[in-house]
This record gives C-alpha cells, structure tokens and sequence, in this order.
C-alpha cells in the first residue's frame, strides 16, 4: 500500500503543472475571451431591447396618431355631414315656401275666376231674363195679333 500511496505522490506531484497551466488558461481565457465576449453581448442585448422599445414606442405613437387622424376624419364627415343636413333643409325649406306662394297664387287665381264665373253667370242671367222678358212680350204680341194682319 505503501507504494501505491507513493505512486499516487508522483502522480499528483506530476499533474500540479497540468493545474497551474489549466489554470493560468482559465485566467486568461477569462481575462481575454471571456470578459469582452460577455460585455459585447451584453452590449447587444442592451441594443437589441432598445432597439425593441423605441420598435414599442414609435408604433404607440404611430397607433395614437392613427386614432387621432380617424377622430379628425370623423369629425369632418360629421361637420360635411351637418353641412349638407342644413342645405338639404334649406333646399326643402326654399321648395315649401315656393309651393305656398304657388298655392297662394293659384287660391288667388280660382278665386279671381270664380268671382268672374259668377259675374258672368249674373250678366248671362241679366240678359236671358231681358231676352225672355223680351220674348214673351214677341210671343204675347203675336199670340194677341189677328190672324191674318201679321202675314
């Protein structure tokens, strides 16, 4: 056992330069490579998600200028909206007033013809009551006349 322990002395005596250069590389593998390579990626990850939240903020602020956008064009449908309501009312209200003024122009004029209707009826009247007053006394004279003095 003895010499099973010293061989196991030589061995570890032997392989304390393999720690001490497995060592020394792991310092520098960790001063040269290691250490940068940690700081670079960090460095990307760091613009990466900055790269992601300003990505964030410009389509929030592209989604607001889009929501104000359709708020103006919904208020200038409504206001052309509005405006084409009023013309069209005035439009209706411009045809009313026309059609009263045509009712009354035309109540006007039936009346007129009416009045002239009765004036003439008065006047024909006037003169069928002379004519037949006129008629009667022809008829009368003849019917009273002798009979052989009128041929």
């Amino acid at each position: 056992m003895d010499e099973t322990l010293h061989q196991l002395g030589e061995l570890l005596l032997g392989a304390v330069p393999t720690v001490i250069l497995l060592a020394l590389v792991y310092a520098l593998y960790t001063t040269i490579v290691h250490k940068p390579l940690r700081r670079v990626l960090e460095e990307r990850r760091g613009k990466t998600e900055g790269a992601v939240e300003k990505s964030r903020a410009d389509i929030a602020a592209a989604e607001a200028r889009t929501a104000d956008y359709e708020q103006r064009l919904r208020e200038a449908r409504a206001t052309v909206f509005r405006a084409q309501e009023a013309r069209r009312q005035a439009v209706l209200d411009a045809r009313a007033h026309a059609v009263n003024q045509a009712r009354g122009k035309a109540q006007a004029q039936v009346a007129a013809a009416k009045q002239a209707i009765e004036a003439d009826r008065v006047a024909a009247q006037a003169s069928l009551q002379g004519e037949a007053a006129a008629l009667a006394q022809e008829i009368v004279r003849r019917v009273l006349q002798p009979a052989g003095a009128g041929r």
